[in-house]
Parts: C-alpha cells; structure tokens; sequence
C-alpha cells in the first residue's frame, strides 16, 4: 500500500505542534520561580500601629498596609512583656490579639513579608499598658513556717495567696520592735514560689517575720500571720576522734566529740556523709534524727548527754553497712575536727 503524500507532512507538523507545546509549559511553568528568585526588594515599612479597640485581656491593632513589587503576604505581630515574648501573623493590615493579661505593660512591633521572604523593616514599638481587669485585692498568704533554721539563717514556707488574677510577688518583713516592719524578701520570679531565704541573721536572736502578696495591677493582702524564730547559738568549735573496725561492707563506729570551744553546748545534732545505699543497723549515745539529704545522716543528743561543757566529750556508735565511714561531721552546723586513732 503506498503512503498517502500528505501523511508524512502531517506528523512532521504533529511533532513541531508537541515540541512547541512542551516549551510553552517548560517556559510557563518558569516564570513564577525565576520571578521569585529574582525579588530581592523588601517590602516598605508598615504605617505606624494604633490601637482600635481594648479590654482588660484583648486588644485590636490595626496600621497602614505595606506596599511592596511584587505583594505583601503576611505581617508578623510580636508583643514583648519584660523577657517575654509572644509572636503572631495575620494577612491583613489589622489582628485582635487575646489572651493578654490585665494592667501588664507590653510593647508591640509590626514587620511585612513578600512571597519571596524578604522582610521589611519593624514599625514601632508601640508601648502601652493594658486596662485594669481587677479591683479586688489577693488573700493573706498563710502563716509561714520556719525551716532549716541555723546560726545566721532560716528558710520561711507559707500557703500560697488566693486571688482572682494573678499574684505577682511576695513581699518577706521583719517585724521590728514596736511593729515596724522592714522588707528583707521581695520573691518577684514568676510565678512567684510560696518560700524564701532569709540571710544575714544574727546567731541566737528572735525575729518575728510576715508575709503580704502583691497581684499585677498592685494591689496588697492583708499581712500573714506572724511567725516567729529563735536563731541557733553560734556554731561550737569541736573535735571528733574515730575508733573504725571495718569489714567487706559495713562497719563499727566509735566517735568521741570534744567540745573545744568556751561555752557550754546544750543540745546538739551532729550530721556526717553517708550514702544514699548504706544502712543504719544500731546506734548509741545518740538517738536517729532523720537523713536531710541522700548523702547525709543526722544524729542528736540523748536526754543525758545534750549539755557539753568547755573541753567536755560525749561518746557515741554507729554500726551500718557499706564503706563510707563518717566524714566532714558537724556538730550543731559547725565543722569538727576529726582525727583517727
């Protein structure tokens, strides 16, 4: 059968048609990358941020849109509260911010984006504080409680403030004679923890302390209910000499405790190192307190050896497993002496 003459003018013309076609698609399917590529301008500035509306936990901000060659896709809104920050995004040139917390300072920026990334500079900042959202003062916080007391310090504990916002500090006083207060604690990290350290006591000295809180808009509780503590006696000077037969994994303890100091001591706890594994299986001449930490043991006085006068010893045993034997003992916070026969 003979081709027909026009057949083969036909697919050469099919095939030109395809390849024309293919680099139509190639070509458009290009441009929107290589225009993207090839924008580098940033938008321009947004106008400066206003505020079109406000509450106690929102508010709604609105500015000039930003213009830019190609378009602008999106502002990022930041808020900055002291080392705070919280970021936002919206398309338009407006956003309602919520979750934002009554009489607190915030200060905001504006920047716009393009498609190709390219930033423009911030507007702002504008600075404001928001509208008060409470007018009822926190409840007194609870009557603290002493802990840890020593020569020179103590460590106050107290339940925590109720209150219909938010409590932005504690506020630690000294009740000073006639009533006076004076401040020795402001507990501002936040949230605000129920406790704090109190420093720089004098040794063997009563303090009485109360606690007020303090919400964000600064209104005040009532005062606490006082606590009041007695300061231990300086820390005595001691001696310990150790008499230790030990086996494979435990051992036996026969501590002698001099008081080297000039004053008599009248009740004393002792504490040494000794491990969070190892166990108490006897003592005497001392009577079990607790373990304040897994790498510490604390012993005190019995009802007939808690006074140690000038040059004085006290006698006491411990028999326990495992390898530490007593070590950086301390009598009454004191660090003794300690010395091995």
């Amino acid at each position: 059968m003979r081709d027909h003459p026009w057949r083969g003018v036909r697919s050469r013309a099919a095939a030109l048609a395809a390849c024309t076609l293919t680099a139509v698609l190639v070509a458009t399917g290009a441009t929107p990358a290589l225009a993207a590529a090839a924008d580098t301008e940033p938008p321009t500035t947004p106008g400066p941020i206003t505020v079109a509306a406000i509450d106690a936990t929102w508010v709604e901000l609105t500015w000039a849109a930003s213009t830019d060659n190609v378009g602008v896709v999106s502002y990022p809104v930041s808020a900055q509260f002291e080392d705070n920050g919280r970021t936002w995004s919206t398309d338009t040139n407006s956003i309602r911010l919520t979750d934002l917390q009554p009489s607190r300072t915030y200060t905001f920026f504006v920047r716009a984006l393009d498609a190709a990334g390219n930033s423009s500079p911030s507007t702002g900042p504008l600075r404001f504080t928001m509208s008060p959202g409470d007018d009822q003062p926190p409840g007194a916080p609870g009557q603290p409680v002493a802990l840890d007391v020593t020569a020179t310090g103590v460590r106050l504990r107290w339940a925590h403030s109720v209150e219909n916002g938010a409590v932005e500090r504690y506020e630690v006083f000294r009740v000073d004679a006639g009533g006076a207060l004076t401040l020795v604690r402001d507990v501002s990290q936040y949230p605000p923890v129920n406790s704090a350290q109190i420093s720089g006591l004098t040794a063997n000295t009563t303090y009485t302390f109360v606690v007020r809180a303090r919400d964000e808009v600064g209104l005040l509780s009532p005062l606490s209910a006082p606590v009041t503590v007695t300061t231990l006696p300086p820390p005595p000077s001691c001696s310990v000499r150790s008499d230790v037969r030990q086996w494979s994994d435990g051992f036996v303890a026969h501590l002698a405790v001099k008081n080297t100091g000039t004053t008599a001591i009248n009740g004393w706890t002792m504490t040494w190192r000794f491990w969070a594994s190892q166990q108490v299986h006897g003592i005497w001449g001392a009577k079990f307190v607790d373990r304040p930490n897994y790498g510490l043991l604390r012993v005190g006085n019995t009802g007939r050896n808690a006074v140690i006068p000038p040059g004085g010893t006290v006698s006491l045993g411990l028999v326990a497993s495992g390898t530490q034997l007593p070590q950086e003992i301390t009598l009454n916070g004191g660090l003794c002496v300690v010395a091995d026969e």
